[in-house]
């Protein structure tokens, strides 16, 4: 079983002791940033000077530094920017300021797992992985309360490592319901696949492919962006709360038998090993060769695919619900 650890687990005196350089202030490093500093955490915020980072940071009440200052003025580096942008800015800024005893700390462990950051051995090398986006974050932590982390150890130097990362998750909120135990690999692993095969690229694909299905059929396409895409979010808030039982009971008996009897036929034994052929390409280092192992050349096929989607159909008459059913404003 994963070991869970809640507030009397984690003491804040660990990070509060420390100056911790936020690296990047997008979605993520934002809510770290905010939520930190509320804990009582000196946090310095690091940035691109001139960019939206920076000035959003200024408004927020932070007084921002270059990356290279921050990270050389804090104990505690949070790497909290792009997976393809740890290579070049811990070369080029956050490596020379590692002197002994100092941490690093990473919200997913892809950069040490595949290789993209090698850090000293004199440095602890942690893990705090909020399980939400950003802005969540930030707004359960306001609220009282938080979302639940993920906490690795890849380098214990100081004998504290541990120690500092349930202290990081508590300013965070995570402590508050809880922070589960992992390793870098496992939880690089699991997210990469989860978000491949499920979360979204399965679920995109599933979607695109039966609305094109019922164009194909003649089905009128407002009725079909309806059935595949507008009533997802009603079944996955069911399963959210409930369990996938509790989203089976909540249907119909006619969406319960359907559901199940024909369910199995779409997603079936082919579909479960092509799962693991995707599980196999990121245990093998195979996917991130082809992500970060040439970051220009792979971006450029990233922007390519995001064009074909935004021009699809779905797309298209998804704007027009969107705003009727009051969704969208413009």
């Amino acid at each position: 079983m994963v070991k869970i650890y809640h507030d009397s687990d984690a003491d804040i005196k660990w990070i509060k002791g420390r100056k911790v350089a936020i690296i990047g202030y997008g979605s993520q490093g934002r809510a770290h940033a905010l939520n930190l500093r509320d804990s009582g955490v000196e946090v310095i915020v690091g940035v691109r000077e001139g960019g939206k980072s920076w000035d959003l940071a200024k408004a927020d009440g932070f007084s921002p530094s270059r990356i290279p200052e921050a990270a050389k003025k804090a104990d505690v580096i949070a790497m909290l920017i792009p997976d393809t942008e740890h290579a070049e800015v811990y070369e080029s800024s956050i490596a020379g300021a590692l002197e002994r005893g100092k941490a690093l700390m990473f919200a997913h462990g892809y950069s040490i797992r595949y290789g993209l950051i090698k850090p000293p051995q004199h440095v602890d090398v942690f893990m705090v992985a909020p399980k939400s986006p950003g802005p969540r974050l930030r707004e359960v932590f306001k609220e009282g309360f938080g979302v639940p982390s993920l906490i690795a150890v890849h380098q214990d130097y100081t004998g504290h490592a541990k120690d500092l990362a349930l202290s990081y998750a508590k300013g965070l909120g995570s402590t508050r319901v809880g922070v589960l135990e992992t390793t870098f690999a496992d939880e690089t692993e699991e997210d990469l696949f989860g978000e491949q095969a499920v979360l979204v690229g399965g679920i995109t694909y599933l979607i695109k492919d039966g609305f094109d299905v019922l164009r194909e059929a003649g089905y009128p396409p407002e009725l079909a962006y309806f059935e595949v895409l507008h009533e997802m979010k009603l079944i996955v808030d069911l399963i959210y709360s409930s369990g996938l039982t509790g989203m089976l009971k909540a249907v119909s008996d006619t969406a319960k038998y359907g559901g199940l009897t024909r369910g199995k036929y779409v997603i079936d034994e082919k579909v479960k090993e092509r799962m693991r052929d995707l599980l196999k390409d990121i245990k093998s280092g195979k996917f991130a060769e082809e992500w970060t192992g040439n970051p220009e050349e792979s971006r450029k096929r990233l922007n390519s695919m995001m064009s074909e989607i935004s021009n699809s159909e779905i797309e298209q008459i998804g704007k027009v619900i969107r705003k009727m059913a009051g969704l969208e404003k413009q």
